[in-house]
């Protein structure tokens, strides 16, 4: 009993030791008391869940479900990082690891295929978009437990047999793992004699270095401008954010400021390296998957009026993680602190600590956006992302986009149409036609895709009221009407954004025929966010217009 009992304080006791250690001590001095009764309440209840509960658990799912939801009514970027997850946000911090070279979907009893990587094992051995595993050597991938991620991880030059399934037909192959190194900045190229372009997709530890020598190699083949495409960036490390900023800017500029309730973590990011060059004209494509460290350029660019912003408004992403080191070699992702770019406004869109009735994060509204002023003294604005300078319709993504996306039914009409037209002869000329489209949307009704507005979902908690009051019989007449009229009118949707679809369609397609590499060639001749940019910069007085 008497050892029992010492169990029984042991572990809050040795919590309550760790809490003492390092900062959180000083961070959390006011909330001592509290945060260790909580502990201890939480451990006793846990070693009596585990001990008494009428069939077996899993104490380490239960702990990860445990530790998980909690962070849940937090923001969705304060994560808990078990191993594999460490693992993973490693990869994603540098770029590089060992694997079959592909981006996949992983799905309960399948890993899907997004997109080979050219010239890396899964191309090489004849995997395409669109396959889906089912086996790797024996392990069958419905029943493997754990992240089915790790089955396409190995040492390099490890061999692993493959069987998948493609357009229904199950096949076999032979992957030899090696090391993939993912490029920060997979594409640069001359748009014509003068303009330069750089995709920069990530923000991982090669993000400056693979701009600077685009950059350079770039001016070398005579570039007098530049677009540097940030679009779908979900962002990174900040310091390569900043890093990238300095490639225009000179140093000891001011680019980025973290304000925080923890002292330390208050910090004033200055560039710190001699520019590549200051003057050349800039111009910053975004969109609404522009976010974080793409932010931090674009909007610190914008806000020293050094480059022309272009396409729809970024993510809104103010916010700023540090990963802090647990036992068991886990980790905590935590939110410390909110970034403010030179003009002092912090870009955060969404209000994470003031829900609605649903438990949503509240996004803020566009009267509760505060004025800032650009370093010529042009209007700039916090609380809804980075604006764009020359805003695009069409680079902005629609209700009915997002749902389609959702449904992965862009990725899996392109898989379709890929295996209906294997020969086409010039990619560059190539467009989807308006027969295309109809096809298209004819898919969408074979697939079942649907898409409840937030009209649907009120009109539908309108009629559950109905029915409780005993009024339904005298409303479902005007209710089916309205749901008539409602599916009338998302058909509508689709044809109203036919521009943005027939894109995003082509986006998809042409990766299939000519990789990622291919689709920024393609991008030069048919892209119009390209085209606008490209237009801006060819006319000086138009570009230095934006500025001033």
């Amino acid at each position: 009993m008497k050892k029992l009992l010492k169990r029984k304080v042991l572990i809050p006791v040795l919590a309550l030791t760790l809490l003492l250690t390092g900062s959180a001590f000083k961070t959390y001095n006011n909330d001592f008391f509290e945060i260790a009764k909580q502990i201890e309440i939480f451990t006793t209840l846990f070693k009596e869940l585990n001990m008494n509960y009428v069939d077996e658990t899993n104490p380490g799912d239960l702990m990860d479900n445990a530790i998980k939801n909690m962070l849940n009514e937090l923001d969705p970027y304060t994560k808990f990082y078990n191993e594999q997850d460490v693992e993973a946000a490693r990869i994603q911090r540098t770029g590089d690891y060992t694997g079959i070279g592909a981006q996949v979907r992983i799905l309960k009893d399948k890993l899907v295929i997004i997109e080979p990587y050219k010239g890396y094992p899964a191309d090489k051995a004849g995997l395409k978009a669109g396959d889906q595993i089912i086996k790797m050597d024996n392990q069958i991938v419905a029943d493997y437990k754990d992240d089915a991620s790790n089955l396409l991880k190995g040492v390099a030059n490890s061999i692993a047999q493959v069987t998948y399934v493609r357009q229904g037909k199950t096949a076999n192959t032979t992957v030899k793992r090696s090391e993939i190194e993912i490029d920060a900045v997979p594409h640069f190229s001359m748009i014509d004699e003068t303009t330069g372009y750089i995709v920069l997709k990530k923000f991982n530890a090669k993000a400056s270095q693979q701009t600077g020598y685009a950059l350079k190699d770039l001016k070398a083949q005579g570039a007098k401008s530049i677009i540097l495409d940030l679009r779908g960036n979900p962002g990174g490390l900040l310091r390569e954010a900043v890093n990238v900023v300095n490639l225009f800017v000179p140093k000891n500029q001011l680019v980025v400021t973290t304000k925080s309730k923890v002292k330390k973590y208050n910090r004033t990011y200055y560039t710190k390296k001699d520019p590549i060059d200051i003057e050349i004209p800039v111009v910053v494509l975004i969109n609404g998957s522009s976010a974080s460290a793409s932010e931090i350029v674009s909007g610190t660019l914008q806000d020293l009026d050094r480059g022309v912003v272009v396409g729809s408004r970024s993510f809104g992403k103010g916010l700023v993680q540090r990963p802090k080191k647990l036992t068991y070699g886990t980790q905590l992702k935590v939110t410390i602190s909110r970034y403010y770019t030179p003009s002092g406004r912090c870009i955060q869109a969404l209000d994470y600590w003031n829900k609605d009735e649903k438990g949503n994060a509240v996004r803020v509204k566009q009267k509760d956006y505060n004025v800032f002023k650009t370093k010529n003294g042009r209007k700039v604005f916090d609380g809804g992302g980075v604006f764009p300078d020359e805003a695009l319709e069409n680079s902005k993504t629609s209700a009915i986009t997002k749902a389609i996306l959702n449904n992965q039914s862009i990725f899996d009409y392109a898989t379709k149409y890929y295996y209906n037209n294997q020969n086409i002869s010039d990619i560059n000329s190539w467009e989807l036609s308006d027969s295309d489209f109809q096809d298209f949307k004819n898919f969408l009704k074979s697939s079942d895709f649907s898409f409840e507005t937030d009209t649907e979902k009120s009109l539908n908690k309108a009629l559950e009221v109905a029915k409780t009051e005993n009024l339904d019989h005298d409303i479902q007449r005007d209710y089916n009407n309205l749901i008539k009229n409602l599916n009338h009118s998302k058909l509508k949707a689709i044809d109203d954004n036919k521009s943005q679809l027939m894109g995003l369609l082509s986006d998809e397609i042409i990766k299939r025929y000519v990789y990622r590499e291919g689709l920024y060639d393609y991008y030069k001749l048919h892209n119009k966010e390209i085209k606008k940019a490209t237009g801006i910069l060819a006319n000086p007085n138009k570009y230095n217009g934006y500025l001033n």
